[in-house]
């Protein structure tokens, strides 16, 4: 798709009127640094915004720099994680913050292709940090992001993929002032999918949330939790959470494997 100026400017207009008028007041847009960007994106993936909101400014407290968190123990940070969900995304986190203390010196990369080899950071990660870190013109798509622009750009096309819309970021895009334009589309994106429905069922990257209720996702969060507060053997854990024990041992290997627990004797612990 091709678009003339005059199409560009009125939707630059249209985007940032918005945000001068209904611009959401969030904290990672103070006190700007690399560091709290990337906590809040890490933060911001699959979670609710007024959530993070509760809970950032207490991670922030806790660990205000990269050094400190890359020093504390993974229960340290689980425990502060607590209510986020998505565990592994606390983990990811504490692991960038020790390679961007061990081998960058503390200064986090500029560089898209370096920023995306680090831990629990793909491509629309590493765009937004730089957009948001560094205001750099960095084109990347993210949910609210695909939802402007199928809103705009697609209303008569059932189908849409990301590479229909990367061009369009790319082509509007303010590049004097990224940091404030990404900010102004997220908060566009955001009103659509509380007012008109959700344009992002016409993307190929749609995908229905799965149920979380009893879910193997639920169960993990349960044993983490429970292992927060004292070591427990199998049979503990599987009073407590509710589950039988024969379904347990699978999941207590696998976050032994990803390194969110560990086992001595009959005991987990994290």
């Amino acid at each position: 798709m091709q678009l003339t100026d005059r199409q560009i400017k009125a939707f630059q207009r249209r985007i940032l009127g918005f945000y001068r008028k209904r611009g959401r007041d969030l904290p990672w847009r103070k006190r700007i640094s690399p560091y709290r960007i990337v906590v809040s994106e890490f933060m911001l993936q699959q979670t609710q915004v007024g959530r993070v909101m509760d809970r950032y400014p207490r991670f922030l407290a806790r660990f205000p720099d990269w050094q400190t968190l890359a020093k504390a123990s993974p229960r340290e940070v689980l425990s502060v994680w607590q209510g986020l969900g998505y565990n592994r995304r606390a983990l990811h986190l504490q692991r960038t913050a020790r390679k961007v203390v061990g081998k960058y010196g503390g200064r986090l990369p500029r560089d898209p292709d370096e920023l995306s080899e680090l831990p629990g950071i793909g491509k629309a990660t590493a765009g937004a940090i730089l957009a948001y870190a560094y205001n750099l013109p960095i084109p990347f798509i993210e949910t609210n992001i695909r939802r402007t622009f199928i809103d705009a750009f697609f209303k008569n096309k059932k189908t849409v993929s990301d590479r229909d819309i990367l061009p369009l970021v790319d082509l509007t895009l303010d590049r004097k002032s990224p940091r404030q334009w990404y900010s102004a589309l997220m908060d566009y994106g955001s009103m659509l999918g509380a007012n008109k429905g959700n344009p992002n069922h016409k993307s190929t990257r749609y995908a229905k949330q799965t149920r979380f209720e009893g879910s193997r996702r639920q169960i993990r969060g349960r044993i983490i939790k429970t292992l927060l507060a004292a070591p427990r053997t199998a049979g503990e854990l599987s009073r407590i959470v509710g589950e039988p024990k024969i379904e347990l041992v699978p999941i207590l290997s696998e976050l032994i494997r990803e390194g969110f627990i560990r086992q001595r004797g009959e005991r987990y612990r994290i």
